[in-house]
């Protein structure tokens, strides 16, 4: 077999590439075989029958172009990877946001998530069917083929990519939303053991007061009533939501600590409870002994002065009398209350109690009191009068300094004191003086003054 210019006889035929050794039997191979020619010399036969003509190597562009279409997708294949791996790390974020955060921001976040989820969806489905279209490993790929599949392929991760970067900006334009969710998120696992920690406190003090006799059956009850609550802080957040399962925790916390504060103070709330019934049952006893006296004075009221001087008085022993019986009722109650350990029923019942007998003292007080200041006054009213003057006088003072004449809205009413005092004198001069309207009216012109005075100063103070 003679050798090809340039090639040692002494070399072998180069192997046929793995392209062609896929072709499989050739019939062609087959009958140059069987006629007994070399099969490189007989490839070279038909371009001496064609007179020197050129051949076609489909081997060298077509495998040029398979190589740059493969490269482009494998470029797409990881355009396509790393978009996948994004949505899917977005997504979480996406999630968190929405099960802690329900603004309208948060809602907003949400859609925009979806929209993108759509425009991802499509260059997905381009890249997908572009992959599709082409079969890069044809052993008789050609080379327009593959360029196709190239541009084909490199539009794709083109397309994967632009998506990739809305991904990315509209991940950026979630950092506040998503470090408030995670805020929050850290903020449940604390705020669930504090609620368990504290229904736990509450509980144990209410067994230790047990312990001394005091029952705290409406304690205990309020702490079962957050027996739900408790049961849907432990079934957690993927059930009931990240929000509202921090205010359900806070929420049981602090009525769980109200609980616990309330049983720590018991005890202390029992003592005062006996304290009040022993300390107003007293106050009661000695209220009727005082109302009891009530009658002499309004007996030397009646005496000694006119009526319009103790009329309004009539009424205060009978008064008084009823307080004292209703006062003392009521501490019946209070006490059964107490031995009932109903707390709360207590307390109500002693405000009464001690509401009844305060109105009773300033009742019985006011009779005395009458006695002693027309006793003082019919004795020597000057020392009334001067007492009033002197007010006027001072506001008077007031009003002119700085100033040459007083201002009318303060000169007025002063005027009209002077001459209102002047009126309750006059009213002294009779056969039988109406005391106790004197004082009434002495101490209204005090406090008309008293007024004057509070505005002068205000609109001095306000720079006016």
């Amino acid at each position: 077999m003679t050798a090809t210019p340039g090639t040692p006889a002494s070399q072998p035929y180069p192997p046929p590439s793995p392209a062609r050794a896929r072709r499989g039997p050739s019939p062609l191979r087959d009958a140059l075989a069987t006629l007994g020619l070399p099969v490189l010399a007989a490839l070279v036969l038909p371009a001496a029958f064609a007179g020197g003509g050129t051949r076609r190597w489909f081997g060298g562009r077509a495998e040029s172009h398979r190589a740059d279409a493969q490269a482009a997708k494998d470029a797409a294949a990881t355009a396509f990877y790393e978009l996948d791996t994004a949505q899917r790390d977005l997504r979480i974020s996406v999630e968190t946001i929405s099960a802690v955060d329900d603004s309208p921001a948060a809602r907003r976040a949400v859609s925009d998530f979806e929209a993108l989820g759509r425009r991802i969806d499509e260059a997905s489905r381009r890249y997908i069917q572009a992959v599709d279209a082409h079969d890069l490993d044809r052993h008789d790929l050609e080379a327009g083929t593959a360029a196709r599949a190239r541009t084909e392929l490199t539009a794709a991760k083109d397309e994967l990519d632009r998506v990739r970067q809305e991904l990315d900006r509209f991940g950026s334009s979630l950092e506040p939303l998503l470090g408030k969710a995670e805020t929050q998120l850290a903020r449940l696992a604390p705020a669930v053991e504090r609620a368990r920690q504290s229904l736990l406190a509450a509980s144990n003090a209410l067994d230790a007061v047990r312990q001394r006799n005091l029952r705290a059956d409406e304690l205990a009850a309020r702490l079962a009533a957050l027996s739900p609550e408790l049961t849907k802080l432990n079934q957690g957040a993927g059930r009931h939501g990240v929000q509202a399962t921090l205010e359900r925790a806070e929420r049981v916390q602090r009525e769980a600590g109200a609980i616990l504060a309330e049983a720590e103070r018991l005890p202390e709330r029992a003592a005062e409870t006996d304290h009040r019934l022993v300390s107003l049952r007293t106050r009661a006893q000695a209220l009727t002994t005082r109302a009891g006296q009530v009658e002499p004075v309004l007996s030397e009221l009646r005496r000694r002065f006119t009526a319009a001087c103790w009329q309004d008085l009539q009424h205060v022993p009978e008064q008084a009398a009823e307080n004292v019986r209703q006062a003392e009722l009521k501490l019946r109650e209070a006490q059964a209350a107490r031995d009932a350990q109903h707390w709360a029923d207590a307390t109500s019942l002693l405000s009464t109690v001690r509401a009844l007998l305060n109105a009773t003292d300033e009742a019985v007080s006011a009779a005395g009191d009458r006695l002693g200041r027309l006793n003082a006054v019919q004795k020597d009213p000057q020392a009334e009068i001067e007492r009033t003057r002197f007010a006027i006088r001072d506001a008077q003072r007031l009003a002119m300094t700085g100033r040459t004449t007083p201002d009318p809205r303060h000169a007025r009413p002063l005027d009209d004191a002077v001459a209102r005092l002047e009126r309750a004198i006059g009213a002294l001069e009779g056969r039988h003086p109406d005391y106790w309207h004197f004082l009434t009216e002495t101490e209204g012109v005090r406090q008309t003054v008293a007024r004057v005075v509070a505005q002068i100063r205000e609109e001095r103070g306000a720079g006016h």
